[in-house]
């Protein structure tokens, strides 16, 4: 085991002492007893048999012989069932830990960079499975080590007293036994390392074939026999590389089968030669095979533990590898002013180093107090923008700040609480509608009158008292509520007002993001959508960002964004008039609505 193997192996040791320190310290006692149990039954069984065939047998003494070794079986069984009891209850407080940590520092992640990466959600998915199942493998090898250390220190004592060379025979076997399973263990986790990608696309396919969502598109195009066929096809791949991975370790491991018995053979042979030359008496005959028996057992029991051991361990140093993540943004410290006025100064921004660049040099500035509309066709950059403004991402090069102040030295937690977004691609969460609302809002969760009133706000709240159980129903096609009962759904346009009501949940929010808040709605509720930005968010700082050109005309300043570059701002009359990108797409977007029949 590797330096940093070891200390992988010491962390996910140490759980179980951390997650439940009494629980795990009692288990390991009553381990250390187990194991002593068999040994010394074993040898209360040979002074038995000693007894018995000593020709001058007493009664008495037979029977407490008898009774001592039977009470030592039934000790040794009783504590394996309290040891194993022990074991689930340790193995369940530490998967609660585990799962715990992970996902918390999953949570706690500031920004984008990590869950929009592939290779962070490849790691992810190992130390998801080395959480749900490293520590309890571990801790249950960790018992198992102690019972078999004390077990294996008794009887190799009974056998080295017996006849000294089969120690040291079994020693040899136990030690390429090991050998032999650590190399399997490695190719194990090998295979799992390398196999990671595939499994998690063969997980996408599956939930795509169970998605509500996406259930409509599958059927109308017939995508369920290429999903089914894909997500087989990744599940072989897998499990072809595993199976070709099992057959060598089972391999190795019927020759050393075969190797033991061989040993225990010889052995055998040797201490029965002795007994029949008078060298040695039947109880030593008898404890002589009940510890070849015991060490075998005990080894076998350790070896084939090792390898899931081995293989979690390796998975574990994923898991603490996540937890070590650094933030992948520095941490701001200073109160957003309150002042929402936000200056771009020659921002440029790529997703990866070897990326191109999607914003390049933007500078744009949104007064206090001003709504500022955004133009530009699908690429140009506007959702990166929103992005950088909320700081899910840090500009490589140029500053974003808030009434002077760089974005990064905002804590970036107040500096997102003075912000409130309707993105573009809005969540519709599995939870009541009045959740759905709340949850702009954490701290008001449980303020329904604060909810009904930015559901009023934003049109919704006619709709969602209509529903079954109003407020308190579950917004979903696939769970139910606490009751057992089924939940419904929304239409996309009535889904978008909820999202609205979210958005204006915050109502001390400095800047409100609109970023295509109105894609799923007709045109009167377009309409109604605008009056209501323009009453709810008065005073406060707007960016608007929609392909319906209608709906940035009122804004005091429209800046049109042309690959990563801000190319033209101003009124919508000066940029009329001004025959730019503007309007070229107000103009192309109108003349689908002209008709000589509309006066």
């Amino acid at each position: 085991m590797t330096r940093s193997a070891a200390r992988t192996g010491a962390a996910a040791l140490a759980l179980p002492f951390r997650a439940t320190p009494v629980a795990a310290g009692t288990s390991l006692v009553l381990t250390v007893l187990a194991g002593v149990a068999p040994a010394t039954g074993a040898w209360l069984t040979m002074l038995l048999v000693d007894e018995l065939t000593s020709g001058a047998a007493s009664a008495g003494r037979a029977a407490f012989l008898a009774v001592a070794s039977a009470l030592a079986g039934g000790l040794a069984g009783a504590l394996l069932y309290l040891v194993g009891h022990l074991g689930e209850v340790v193995r369940h407080r530490v998967t609660l830990t585990v799962e715990s940590r992970l996902f918390e520092r999953v949570a706690s992640l500031p920004g984008l960079r990590h869950i929009e990466d592939p290779a962070f959600h490849d790691r992810l998915r190992l130390a998801e499975q080395a959480a749900q199942e490293a520590p309890g493998t571990v801790t249950q090898f960790a018992q198992e080590l102690v019972r078999s250390a004390v077990l294996l220190g008794g009887f190799a004592g009974a056998a080295l007293a017996v006849w000294p060379p089969m120690a040291l025979l079994l020693l040899a076997s136990a030690l390429t036994a090991v050998l032999a399973r650590l190399a399997t263990v490695r190719r194990e986790a090998a295979t799992e390392e390398a196999w990671v990608a595939t499994d998690r696309r063969r997980l996408f396919y599956r939930a795509l074939l169970t998605d509500v969502r996406a259930a409509k598109e599958i059927r109308l195009f017939g995508l369920g026999t290429l999903l089914h066929t894909r997500m087989i096809g990744s599940l072989a791949a897998v499990s072809r590389a595993r199976l070709a991975v099992a057959r060598r370790g089972t391999l190795a491991q019927s020759g050393l089968a075969l190797l033991g018995a061989a040993v225990t053979g010889a052995g055998t042979v040797a201490v029965a030669t002795n007994v029949v030359a008078g060298g040695a008496s039947v109880g030593d005959l008898v404890l002589f095979l009940g510890a070849v028996t015991g060490v075998q057992a005990g080894l076998t029991g350790v070896v084939l533990q090792l390898g899931d051991a081995g293989r979690a361990v390796r998975l574990f140093g994923h898991y603490l590898d996540v937890l070590g993540t650094g933030d992948d943004l520095p941490a701001g410290t200073r109160t957003p002013p309150p002042r929402a006025a936000v200056e771009l100064r020659d921002v440029w921004f790529r997703y990866a180093d070897d990326g191109p660049w999607v914003l390049r040099g933007v500078n744009l500035t949104i007064p206090a107090g001003t709504a500022v509309g955004l133009a530009g066709v699908n690429g140009a950059g506007k959702s990166t923008l929103v992005k950088l403004l909320c700081r899910f991402y840090d500009p490589q090069r140029g500053t974003i700040t808030w009434d002077g102040v760089d974005l990064r030295e905002l804590d970036v937690t107040a500096l997102r609480a003075r912000i409130g977004v309707v993105f573009q691609e809005f969540m519709t969460y599995d939870l009541t509608a009045a959740e759905n609302i709340g949850i702009g809002q954490v701290t008001h969760l449980d303020d329904r009158p604060r909810i009904v009133e930015a559901a009023r706000a934003a049109h919704a709240d006619e709709t969602l008292t209509a529903l079954p159980r109003g407020y308190d129903t579950v917004l979903s096609r696939t769970h139910t509520d606490d009751a057992e009962r089924a939940g419904v759904t929304l239409s996309g346009g009535q889904w978008q007002r909820v999202a609205l009501a979210r958005c204006l949940m915050r109502a001390d929010a400095g800047l409100i993001v609109l970023d295509e808040p109105t894609s799923g709605l007709d045109a009167e509720g377009e309409h109604r959508v605008h009056g209501i930005l323009r009453r709810h968010a008065a005073g406060r700082t707007r960016l608007l960002i929609s392909h319906r050109m209608s709906a940035l005309r009122d804004a005091e300043l429209i800046a049109t964004l042309v690959d990563g570059r801000i190319a033209e701002r101003g009124g919508h009359d000066e940029l009329m008039d001004a025959g730019g990108e503007y309007a070229r797409l107000f103009r192309l977007q109108a003349g689908g609505y002209q008709d000589a029949r509309v006066r």
